[in-house]
């Protein structure tokens, strides 16, 4: 029989963490967190370790490398046109990443997994902000359906294995994360770090405007990677329930607040073009967080404006190492 990582017997210096997508954006802020709180050992993993998708992957990586604790951050993602692109390939690849991990997670009695969802599980007009209790009461924006249908299944997993077989898992949802080492190519990127770079490179070549998808009445609600990655690790010290629970900062924006926002902050002069033509995606976009501050002391602590700024810097940075390189 295995022993549950449980809020009572948790310890950081004895665990094993394999942390799946643990090479990427938000990985690199939880193998900071972990690292900080004196975590025994850590395994940041990447599809060139372990894909995932393959039949059989899932069980040779716990087996290889033993874990007590498994944080599943691995997923297939992007933004508006990536979504539009690759609905097969989204759903499928992150069905079969989720529902093979968890499995395996089975079979091999791992004490604790923690996995992530995501916001665009909701149903396209759940009522504002959103309440982990609606999270069923419809169908998700037609955009990012199939890839959030596909990290939802991961819920029904965890509650289903959780009450059949006693494993220990939890997923949890976030809002759209942003921050420094964010993926800032203009193909699969989200809005902040395209309107980012969007913005330094029109200034850069001194532009009149740039082009911005959608009219900008959509909200949304966006968290900083560090503030996730805190969330994730409370999670796995104090949460033991497969209730779904939010991640979030509690407020919202409009995409023209945000355009103009970081406008300002980069200190390009031009205009904003709004194409009404390309697509808004979900109207609105905010969530209840209260869930997360009850159940592991969870609360968003970097401001907007300062976690804007940090990575507007950042990304400069990397265009001066670029060029000198």
């Amino acid at each position: 029989m295995t022993t549950h990582m449980t809020p009572n017997n948790f310890n950081w210096q004895t665990a094993r963490v394999a942390i799946t997508g643990g090479t990427g954006f938000l990985g690199s802020y939880v193998v900071d967190g972990l690292r900080a709180r004196g975590a025994g050992a850590i395994h940041p993993l990447s599809s060139r370790d372990y894909d995932l998708v393959q039949p059989g992957a899932a069980s040779r990586m716990l087996a290889e490398l033993k874990p007590t604790l498994v944080i599943h951050l691995a997923a297939r993602v992007g933004g508006i046109l990536a979504n539009q692109k690759n609905p097969g390939r989204f759903f499928y690849e992150n069905l079969m990443m989720g529902t093979q991990l968890i499995e395996a997670a089975r079979v091999q009695k791992l004490p604790k997994l923690v996995a992530l969802g995501t916001i665009c599980a909701y149903p396209k007009f759940a009522p504002v902000p959103f309440r982990e209790d609606e999270i069923w009461n419809g169908y998700p924006e037609e955009t990012n359906a199939p890839y959030g249908l596909a990290k939802k299944m991961m819920l029904v997993q965890s509650q289903a294995y959780r009450e059949q077989y006693g494993l220990n898992s939890c997923v949890l949802f976030p809002v759209n994360l942003y921050g420094a080492r964010d993926n800032f190519d203009l193909e699969s990127s989200h809005v902040i770090p395209a309107l980012i770079r969007k913005c330094i490179e029109a200034q850069a070549r001194g532009d009149a405007s740039i082009p911005v998808w959608g009219d900008g009445s959509a909200s949304r609600e966006f968290l900083h990677a560090r503030d996730a990655a805190e969330g994730i690790l409370l999670a796995c010290e104090r949460y033991d329930s497969s209730d779904p629970v939010n991640l979030g900062a509690g407020f919202e924006i409009t995409i023209r607040d945000l355009a103009e926002l970081i406008r300002r902050l980069t200190g390009y002069q031009g205009t904003l073009q709004w194409d009404a033509s390309r697509p808004n995606g979900q109207p609105r976009r905010m969530l209840d967080v209260q869930r997360a501050a009850e159940r592991f002391g969870f609360l968003a602590r970097v401001g907007f404006e300062e976690g804007l700024r940090e990575t507007i810097e950042w990304y400069r940075a990397q265009g001066a190492q670029r060029s000198h390189a």
